[in-house]
């Protein structure tokens, strides 16, 4: 298991380093409706705008480099923002944030 580290860095390249500083710095929310618990997670960008996105980690992000470097280009297997939701979540460190299903619909059709 000692290989591990360089594994996730092979596949995941500059954006393991950048996604374990957002956990890190507990920037990933996961938006949980109630009572369905469908849920979304709204991550923090490492900008000085500090701007949030909303993304599934495993089919979508809001942020640019999602549509340029993985839809259009294809050079990555997810942005830093999906796979920081990923490791929050494995780990538990996500900040957990309640909502009625009707105020997550809402969000989900600003998207």
């Amino acid at each position: 298991m000692s290989n591990s580290p360089c594994r996730l860095h092979f596949l995941f390249g500059k954006n393991l380093e950048r996604a374990t500083r957002i956990v890190d710095q507990r920037g990933v929310k996961r938006i949980l409706g109630e009572p369905s618990g469908r849920s979304i997670f709204q991550v923090v960008g490492e900008s000085k705008r500090k701007e949030e996105y909303l993304c599934f980690a495993e089919h979508y992000c809001a942020c640019y480099s999602f549509f340029y470097d993985i839809v259009n280009r294809g050079e990555q297997l997810c942005c830093k923002h999906q796979l920081a939701a990923r490791l929050a979540s494995s780990l538990g460190t996500c900040i957990d944030v309640n909502m009625s299903d009707d105020d997550l619909a809402l969000i989900l059709s600003q998207l």
